[in-house]
């Protein structure tokens, strides 16, 4: 059966994007890029790429630049399990930089409009954990978070 490729619309940053994210990732790469004719009727678009086919951390995606029609909105996020705090910080300051935007609880748009959750693998222990009290009090931290810190969503579940 085949996988499932996400496919993210862009307005003339496809490949840009796609080599950007490939380096916030390891095991990730460009696989191909598809580029319109040289003699495409448009001149402003002969032989730009179309669509840059990917890999992030072996999972496929494909960047389209498919014109200004569409634009990201959080309907859709890409959501990315992480270790610890430095993991936290790299991530989440390379998609903030040039044009991003900070959100709420983990969430953090990129320069071109498409939401990233940077979920530490903390997260199952502190929201999920036996302690519903000590989960009420990492959520209650958490949703006045921007950015996730390890270590007070570790306090909270503790009552510290």
């Amino acid at each position: 059966m085949p996988r499932i490729t996400p496919v993210l619309w862009f307005d003339g940053e496809a490949e840009a994007a796609a080599r950007f994210y490939v380096s916030l990732f390891p095991a990730s790469r460009v696989v191909d890029v598809s580029r319109y004719p040289d003699d495409f009727p448009d001149p402003a678009l002969a032989g730009r790429e179309l669509v840059v086919d990917f890999e992030l951390d072996g999972q496929p995606f494909q960047a389209l630049n498919g014109g200004p029609g569409f634009t990201p909105n959080e309907a859709v996020s890409l959501s990315v399990p992480v270790g610890d705090q430095p993991e936290v910080d790299r991530l989440w300051d390379a998609l903030a930089a040039d044009g991003g935007q900070e959100g709420r609880c983990g969430w953090v748009r990129d320069r071109w409009g498409f939401w990233w959750q940077i979920v530490p693998s903390v997260m199952g222990e502190t929201l999920g954990g036996s302690d519903p009290a000590g989960a009420g009090r990492a959520m209650q931290a958490m949703m006045g978070m921007g950015r996730l810190v390890v270590a007070e969503l570790c306090a909270a579940y503790a009552g510290e």
